[in-house]
């Protein structure tokens, strides 16, 4: 096959577990995923196999996800969020007088049913290993990212701080998946230069940045553009794909995009806001703040605010017809390419895997009559981008060196470095720099010291080196410049900076003074468990 076609889905969600509270509003960032984006895609993706149908698709399954995934009280909070959902979904089939309400309603208490029974009882709970399981039959190819989706760019002012999210990022997806990644995903696809002998040395052999990234590079135009891998170093190092904007915007954009669709499923009209508060005391648990349940039943319509009541089969039609106009769009697309006589073409589309499902709730269908169209085709194949390397033997990729840029509004960094968040930053290097003088005096010094007071060192420098990373998430400065959510990511800031401050003053003292403060902020976030201490060596 000389043409192709890549689907590159990013699921994360930034680490938010709650353990010191029986319920948190944010912790639904997870369940919310997991109900209607991960149950829904791995329904969808096992079908296909079961099925027969050839499909190939690529997914970041980011670290502090995987995290979240494996956690027994997280996994144990998901399902108590499905079972309150579906109690909500039959509580309001009971209390509605509206037959089409009524209908729709009991619609959703089905459909919660059988997720219900998939995450329980087919994948027990295990997400990962159902993912992992289409991984080792070749579906899928699942890379990893920055550890906790720090903006990398941003990081580069201590280099060590950039290298340390990616060296922790390809050592989680080792231990989740006992396999080495070849691909990384780019947090907010943030490029910059500085990053690649980093993505070399741990191993990467491609990534993906916005197609600006490589069209306004030097040398760009004289080749394949977007449409071949660039490769850094004069093209010996590693492979940097485009994601294509045209694709992309087929399915991305609410307004000319395929979710915008009259027959779709409304997002913004949902039972939560809906329903008499006395009908969602239940789901609420006493809260008296109206939330999203997951529960929609209106489509699209128009505009306006009347909105027709939704209609699965006619939602379940319109994802067919869209999937096989996407088909056929990127045939068109490919041989095209090919006839400005260029060689093995490939497209790239690269999306927020939370669009298909919970933003774009008929995404999963999508995906699926996607693949079955395709099935068969011999003018273009899916492929991945991991697998288009091996196939081409790396033939294609050309020496263009990217240039700085991102996803991000503007197609640059500004989003994450605005008045709103700018603050954090001076903040986070003096930090980065207070762990390279630690890392560096416990390696001069750690023979000398017995090993009680050694061991706490280590324990002590792991645990600053979490703080430090989960204080680096791109989704607090995103989140900065988003009024409603501001005062929890300048929290969650504050709290892992003055943790990694608590940890500073005490990380020389005896361990039998400083233990019990350690083993509670251990405790607090146990996200990557298995953290070196050495992350932050010094360069050089």
């Amino acid at each position: 096959m000389k043409r192709h076609c890549a689907l590159v889905l990013h699921a994360h969600v930034p680490w938010v577990r709650h353990g010191e509270t029986p319920r948190c509003l944010e912790e639904d960032w997870l369940f919310e995923a997991v109900l209607e984006t991960y149950l829904p895609l791995l329904e969808v993706l096992h079908r296909l196999r079961d099925d027969g149908v050839p499909w190939k698709l690529t997914l970041n399954l980011s670290p502090t996800l995987l995290g979240m995934l494996n956690d027994g009280l997280m996994r144990e909070r998901a399902a108590a969020y499905i079972e309150r959902t579906r109690r909500l979904a039959v509580s309001e089939a009971e209390r509605s007088q509206d037959d089409g309400y009524t209908r729709l309603v009991r619609w959703y208490a089905d459909r919660l049913d059988r997720l219900r029974d998939l995450y329980d009882n087919r994948w027990k709970r295990d997400l990962v290993a159902a993912f992992a399981s289409l991984r080792e039959s070749g579906h899928l190819e699942i890379v990893t990212c920055g550890a906790t989706h720090g903006l990398l760019p941003l990081l580069l002012k201590v280099p060590e701080a950039a290298r340390a999210q990616i060296e922790a990022g390809v050592s989680e997806y080792r231990e989740c998946f006992g396999a080495h990644p070849g691909g990384f995903w780019l947090p907010e696809c943030a490029y910059a230069p500085a990053l690649t002998p980093f993505l070399g040395n741990a191993g990467i052999r491609w990534t993906l940045v916005e197609e600006h990234g490589i069209t306004s590079a030097s040398l760009a135009a004289a080749g394949a553009g977007a449409f071949h891998p660039a490769g850094t170093d004069g093209g010996k190092g590693i492979a940097v794909f485009a994601r294509d904007t045209e694709s992309s915007r087929q399915v991305w954009s609410a307004e000319s995009g395929y979710p915008g669709d009259p027959r779709y499923r409304e997002f913004f009209r949902d039972v939560g806001l809906d329903a008499p508060m006395e009908a969602l005391a239940e789901y609420l648990e006493g809260s008296q703040i109206r939330r999203f349940t997951g529960l929609k039943c209106h489509r699209v319509t128009g505009s306006g605010e009347d909105k027709l009541f939704y209609d699965p089969a006619l939602a379940a039609r319109a994802a067919a017809e869209h999937a096989v106009h996407f088909v056929e769009s990127r045939a068109a697309q490919l041989a095209a390419l090919e006839n400005r006589d260029i060689e093995h073409p490939i497209v790239v589309s690269a999306f927020d895997a939370e669009l298909f499902g919970h933003w774009w709730f008929e995404g999963p269908e999508f995906l699926d009559q996607l693949f079955r169209a395709a099935a068969g085709r011999e003018d273009f194949e899916f492929t991945t981008p991991g697998a288009y390397l091996e196939s081409t033997g790396g033939a294609t990729v050309e020496p263009v060196e990217p240039v700085s840029s991102s996803w991000g509004e503007g197609g640059y960094f500004e989003t994450w470095l605005s008045e709103e968040n700018a603050w954090i930053y001076p903040h986070l290097h003096r930090r980065a720099e207070q762990l390279i003088r630690a890392v560096n005096v416990l390696r001069e010094n750690l023979d000398a010291l017995p090993e009680d007071l050694a061991e706490h060192r280590r324990r002590a420098i792991a645990q600053m080196t979490r703080e430090l990373m989960l204080a680096q998430a791109s989704d607090w400065a995103f989140l900065m410049r988003n009024g409603a959510a501001r005062p929890y990511a300048t929290k969650r800031t504050e709290d892992h900076l003055e943790r990694f401050d608590d940890l500073w003053s005490v990380f020389a003292s005896n361990p039998a003074a400083a233990g019990e403060k350690l083993a509670d902020f251990e405790s607090r976030n146990p996200v990557f468990p298995n953290l070196s201490w050495e992350l932050y060596a010094p360069m050089g």
